[in-house]
């Protein structure tokens, strides 16, 4: 929507140059679906080392823009994120769109494909239009409605602390730790027991 609009009105819009920053987004971010869906058939999707090193990618390449916007190379007070792009901040929004796809094929490779990490729109809609939405029991329901919880507090949550503080590097500290929790609880996550069954 973004890329479409701003190109279209790029000569009378203020910010002549913003539809980039969305054409930078979207082209890293089908990148990115393409690196972690290969590096995951290579390794073997559901093994504990493939979820561990997926998410240790994404905790360090959130980290790296913080570090990047702390050392001042990047901008990021809240007062100019606004503003017309300077190129050299496509550099977190390239590599920040590159990650994201990582928690997109994890929902999808533990088989929560109806918990949409991204896009909220889609969740929503999957869990109106489900036929048993007021079912007593319906797992898929209750994914779809605590994952969109879950969506909205991370969102207010962050939006309040970069307000508070006037700059995003709060947050951005926050995603990664996050991420490298998770990347931890991989590593000590008690393996699936396989049973062996004999022939006759």
């Amino acid at each position: 929507m973004f890329l479409g609009l701003g190109a279209s009105d790029y000569d009378t819009t203020t910010r002549p140059y913003g539809w980039a920053k969305s054409l930078t987004s979207l082209i890293c971010f089908v990148l990115g679906a393409i690196f972690f869906s290969r590096l995951a058939s290579y390794l073997q999707p559901s093994r504990r080392s493939t979820l561990t090193i997926s998410f240790l990618i994404q905790a360090i390449i959130i980290i790296f823009c913080a570090i990047l916007i702390k050392a001042g190379l990047i901008e990021g007070r809240l007062e100019y994120i606004g503003e017309d792009i300077e190129w050299i901040h496509t550099i977190p929004i390239a590599v920040l769109s590159f990650q994201a796809p990582g928690q997109v094929w994890l929902s999808r490779n533990l088989d929560f494909a109806e918990v949409s990490t991204v896009v909220v729109s889609t969740m929503l809609y999957d869990f109106g239009s489900d036929p048993g939405l007021f079912d007593r029991r319906n797992e898929k329901r209750n994914r779809r409605f605590f994952g969109f919880c879950c969506l909205l507090v991370g969102a207010v949550t962050g939006g309040w602390v970069t307000k508070q503080s006037g700059h995003i590097t709060i947050a951005m500290w926050v995603a990664g730790g996050i991420k490298l929790c998770i990347a931890a609880a991989w590593v000590v996550w008690p393996a699936e027991k396989r049973v062996k069954w004999w022939g006759r």
